[in-house]
């Protein structure tokens, strides 16, 4: 087991070492919406997801919200840099083979609630990613609000995978909800077909800047 005092002064050196890079990089300009990474879904989203802003990501385990987050990491790497904050879930080799660049990519693990607000808050305030992505994790509404600011002052987007408490349902300018339509199976019969992959529904039921209610199918080989 790695002692605390360790942990504390890696986090301490990661912390000052974004501080010192956000403090000599000058603001990213704003170009527009965030794409999610799948044309359909960014039409449903009036052209991508909200820059300076929270969204969600939501739906039961299973079925296809991690395989959407991938999407938008893909893009996300393609355009700049990215984040991710995960406690253990997400498998590299799957996010690479989805599109994402993993050299434009940061994975920072985290096993508590209150370690993944401190990871957002860091990766935020250095202003050294497009994107930075976290579990749903419960915490306070004062700590979304705070993140939600530091998203909206570093034109980030804060996308946060899983079902949404009522603090972070209130502060997520964009919500949507993602259930497994249709499981897609290669060509044959018993034994000898594969999964092919499947069809994820994706519904936008909050949008800061459109109307909520509209359906996006994505198709996920």
């Amino acid at each position: 087991m790695v002692p605390a005092a360790a942990v504390a002064e890696t986090f301490a050196s990661l912390k000052a070492g974004l501080e010192a890079r956000a403090a000599g990089r000058t603001a990213a300009v704003s170009c527009g919406p965030v794409s999610s990474g799948f044309a359909e879904l960014d039409r449903a989203l009036a052209g991508g997801f909200i820059r300076g802003s929270i969204a969600t990501l939501e739906g039961n385990p299973g079925s296809g919200r991690t395989a959407v987050l991938a999407g938008a990491l893909a893009g996300a790497t393609r355009a700049g840099f990215a984040a991710a904050i995960h406690d253990g879930t997400l498998y590299p080799p799957d996010l690479e083979r989805a599109g994402v660049c993993l050299d434009r990519l940061l994975l920072v693990s985290a096993t508590s609630p209150l370690a993944t607000a401190r990871c957002a808050d860091i990766l935020l305030r250095s202003r050294a990613f497009g994107v930075v992505t976290l579990p749903a994790v419960n915490v306070r509404g004062t700590v979304w609000s705070r993140l939600g600011a530091l998203a909206q002052k570093s034109d980030a987007l804060l996308l946060a995978l899983g079902g949404a408490s009522t603090e972070l349902g209130y502060f997520a300018s964009t919500r949507v909800r993602c259930a497994i339509d249709r499981v897609l199976w290669s060509e044959g019969s018993g034994v000898l077909r594969e999964l092919a992959g499947y069809e994820v529904c994706t519904q936008v039921f909050k949008h800061r800047r459109g109307a909520p209610g509209t359906v996006a199918r994505l198709r996920i080989a």
